[in-house]
C-alpha cells in the first residue's frame, strides 16, 4: 500500500476533494463485522448523496491515554486499519491524536467545531455503543439531537450479532485468539486474522535445521496463543505465499523471553530482512512444546509442514474483504491517511 500522509495543525482543513464528506466514526479495532456494517452503511450514504466517504479514528487508543499503566492489545495497527478501510473503498482514514487535551474536549464542540467547521462533513455514521467528548457526553442519543438542531444527517448503526445472538465485540475477538481459536475469530472479523511487522535477523538456526524463517517481534501483540499456525505471508510487493509459523518462546533451541514469530515460507528463498510483511493465520496446528532432542523437533516440523499445506490447499475466502485482504491484496495509491492535530498547538 503506497500511504499518502499528511499532517493537518490546529488551524489547516481537509483537502478540498474531501469537503462534505460522509464520515464513520469510532476505533474500530480489529474492523471486525460489527464495524464494517457501520463501515458499509457509511458508504452507502456517501453513493446515494454523491459524497466522498471518510474514516475518522483516534491513536492512539484512548485507554493508554487514560490508563497508561495498562498495556492495550490491539487486533490490528493503524496501518493495518487504514489498509481495511481503503479495501473497502474508502477515500481516506483521518488519525485523530488522542491526548488529553483533545479528551477535554465537550462532545457539541467536537460535533460543532471539528466535525462540522474543520471537516465540513455531510453526514455521520456511528455504531449504538460509540460515545464520544467529554465524560462521555456524546452518546448516541446526543447526537441525534444535535443533529437535528444543525441540519446534520445522522445515522446510528445497531450492533451486529452473531449466529448464537452475542454481540460482535473487539474483547470477544481479543478471547478467542488468546485461547487459539482462531477459526472463531476469524469469523466474527470476517477475514482472517492478520499482523504486519518488519523482518529482523534471528538466530538463522532453522536455516541449520532446514526450515529457514522470516522472524518477526510482535511488541504489541498480546492476543495470539502459543503454537503452530498454518498461514499465508505477504510480501511488500504483494506476493503471497503459504507456509507454517511458530509463535512463541523456542524452548527447545535458543529460548526468547519476548514470544517471537517465525514463519517457513513454502518455496521461497528472497531476503526479507528490514521489511515489512504480513502473516493471515488460518488454523491453529498445536501449542509449543519442548522437545528432547533436535530429531525429535525436526520430525515434528515436517509433520506440521505437512498438515499446514493440507489445510491451506483447501481455504476459501470469508468475505470480500477477505479475498482482497488475505488472497489477493489490490493496491491503490488514491487513498490518504491524515493524521490531526486540531487540538494542538504544532
Amino acid at each position: 500500500m503506497k500511504r499518502q500522509f499528511l499532517c493537518l495543525s490546529r488551524s489547516a482543513f481537509l483537502p478540498g476533494k474531501l469537503k462534505g464528506a460522509v464520515v464513520a466514526i469510532g476505533n474500530f479495532d480489529g474492523v471486525h463485522r460489527g464495524h464494517q456494517i457501520v463501515l458499509q452503511c457509511a458508504l452507502d450514504k456517501a453513493r446515494e448523496l454523491g459524497r466522498p466517504a471518510i474514516v475518522l479514528t483516534f491513536e492512539p487508543h484512548p485507554r493508554t491515554v487514560f490508563s497508561p499503566n495498562e498495556s492495550v492489545s490491539r487486533l490490528t495497527s493503524p496501518d493495518e486499519k487504514a489498509e481495511i478501510f481503503r479495501l473497502m473503498g474508502f477515500e481516506a482514514v483521518i488519525e485523530q491524536a488522542f491526548t488529553w487535551e483533545f479528551a477535554a474536549c465537550t462532545a457539541g464542540a467536537f460535533v460543532e467545531d471539528i466535525l462540522c467547521g474543520r471537516m465540513k462533513v455531510s453526514s455521520i455514521v456511528i455504531g449504538d455503543n460509540f460515545y464520544f467528548g467529554y465524560k462521555r457526553q456524546g452518546s448516541p442519543d446526543f447526537l441525534q439531537q444535535i443533529g437535528k438542531k444543525i441540519g446534520l444527517s445522522i445515522n446510528i448503526v445497531d450492533s451486529v450479532k452473531d449466529r448464537d445472538g452475542q454481540v460482535i465485540s473487539s474483547s470477544r475477538i481479543r478471547t478467542l485468539l488468546q485461547h487459539s481459536a482462531i477459526e472463531e475469530a476469524s469469523e466474527l472479523l470476517g477475514y482472517h486474522h492478520t499482523v504486519s511487522a518488519e523482518v529482523v535477523h534471528g538466530s538463522a538456526f532453522g536455516r541449520i535445521l532446514g526450515f529457514p524463517t522470516a522472524n518477526m517481534a510482535l511488541t504489541s501483540q498480546k492476543n495470539l496463543a502459543l503454537g503452530i499456525y498454518a498461514v499465508r505471508f505477504r510480501c511488500p510487493d504483494g506476493k503471497i505465499y503459504d507456509g507454517v509459523a511458530s509463535f512463541g518462546h523456542r524452548p527447545t533451541v535458543n529460548e526468547t523471553v519476548e514470544p517471537v514469530l517465525e514463519t517457513y515460507i513454502f518455496d521461497f528463498s528472497s531476503d526479507l530482512y528490514g521489511k515489512i510483511c504480513s502473516v493471515s493465520f488460518f488454523s491453529f496446528l498445536r501449542g509449543e512444546k519442548k522437545f528432547d532432542n533436535l530429531d525429535l523437533l525436526i520430525a515434528q516440523m515436517h509433520r506440521d509442514e505437512a498438515k499446514a499445506r493440507a489445510v491451506l490447499e483447501k481455504i476459501r475466502p470469508l468475505s470480500i474483504l477477505d479475498r482482497n485482504f488475505t488472497f489477493e491484496n489490490k493496491f491503490s495509491s488514491c487513498f490518504s491517511v491524515i493524521y490531526t492535530n486540531y487540538l494542538t498547538l504544532s
